[in-house]
């Protein structure tokens, strides 16, 4: 009932952007296409929803944003929990960028984004398909990055009456339904873990108030270690996910203009 009553959103698509349901290479999403053309690249987005819920649709705030801003949007319904379990999610976001390299040059034309478990999911397949020898994308935009499914960031007892959306039990729920018995410290289930070198530039925005914060914190800190250029803001009186509310608070407009800037300065022609 949850995952059905996320999957149904109000939001109308804006009347300068071109919705066509499509697939990559098999796996079927949503594209968003700016009706003035495309001014920029192709972005590769990964909504979030705990590896359970959530969709396209739900998500269409955040490819419509990009699409206004002139960007090519894909937005992959990648297969979730629990009939499609770790690490399902991630070999469909490599399906996708695989058929996307068939026509766009990835490490110079191509950006990602995600929230939340979406932001978690683009790190994890940056990490596999560096691991695999393949280009990455020029950049990646992470909102609230879930990235530590053992649940042990600090923030997530230091914020549990300040989070709006969830507490620490909550998060060990979705994990555990996600994982299905694999382990939570495995690298690619939680990619703070994960060996960071040779990542593309990373722009983590967190809200100081959400249980999530530390994994976000935390991540930054480890890709600065590795060598990886990571630009983080703590934001202030947000909720987790802010952005999705950019029609109606400024700080949602703020963030997503930074991380579409920021993703435009990664592109190379």
């Amino acid at each position: 009932m949850l995952r059905g009553a996320l999957a149904s959103g109000p939001y109308r698509v804006p009347g300068d952007v071109y919705r066509e349901a499509g697939n990559v290479a098999g796996v079927a999403g949503e594209w968003m296409l700016p009706c003035g053309g495309v001014r920029r690249g192709t972005l590769l987005y990964l909504h979030g929803g705990g590896y359970f819920a959530c969709s396209p649709r739900t998500h269409r705030p955040y490819s419509c944003y990009f699409a206004r801003c002139g960007w090519r949007v894909f937005v992959p319904d990648y297969r979730r929990a629990p009939e499609h379990t770790f690490p399902t999610p991630i070999e469909d976001a490599q399906t996708v960028l695989s058929g996307l390299a068939a026509e766009v040059d990835i490490s110079r034309r191509l950006v990602i984004a995600g929230d939340s478990a979406g932001g978690g999911l683009a790190l994890a397949l940056m990490v596999a398909e560096r691991d695999a020898g393949r280009p990455l994308p020029a950049g990646a935009a992470l909102f609230s990055p879930w990235t530590d499914l053992t649940v042990s960031g600090g923030s997530v007892e230091q914020n549990r009456r300040r989070c709006a959306m969830f507490t620490g039990d909550i998060l060990r729920r979705g994990a555990a339904l996600y994982l299905d018995g694999a382990d939570p410290g495995n690298p690619l289930a939680s990619p703070l873990y994960a060996d960071l070198a040779g990542l593309p530039p990373l722009l983590i925005h967190v809200s100081e108030h959400e249980t999530l914060r530390d994994d976000g914190l935390r991540l930054a800190e480890r890709a600065e270690a590795a060598g990886v250029p990571a630009f983080v803001r703590l934001w202030s009186g947000v909720p987790h996910v802010w952005q999705i509310l950019y029609p109606f608070i400024p700080e949602g407009r703020e963030s997503l203009a930074q991380a579409a800037g920021f993703l435009e300065g990664q592109l190379r022609h």
